[in-house]
């Protein structure tokens, strides 16, 4: 006695499995095709490892621009200090805690709340 029985998913799964490893073409494509991409995306000079140095170039630019100003601020200041007195004594000032003699300076502690 024949039994009628529908074909499962795992059937139907099992017949394309098989169908798809008797294709030489796909089958040719897959093994060599595989490794090439797997290469291409995630090899040493791969996709991923270009957007990672794309990103780092770009922080590192935005630190160079960052030093440049600073080099530039620096640089303006020196000028400035070269002959002009006021300048010196507001460096000395504020940078060095610096006072003229009979000066009587007065330092606000301030809470913070």
């Amino acid at each position: 006695m024949d039994f009628y029985r529908k074909k499962g998913k795992s059937v139907a799964l099992r017949a394309g499995l098989r169908k798809f490893v008797k294709n030489r073409r796909l089958m040719l494509l897959l093994v060599i095709g595989a490794p090439i991409a797997l290469y291409v995306f995630f090899g040493p000079r791969g996709v991923l490892k270009r957007i990672q140095l794309q990103r780092e170039k770009t922080t590192l630019e935005g630190q160079i621009r960052d030093a440049e100003a600073e080099q530039r601020a620096l640089q303006a200041q020196s000028k400035a200090l070269d002959g002009d007195k006021a300048a010196i004594e507001k460096v000395a000032r504020e940078k060095y805690g610096m006072v003229k003699e009979g000066e009587t300076v007065y330092k606000v502690n301030r809470k913070k709340e």
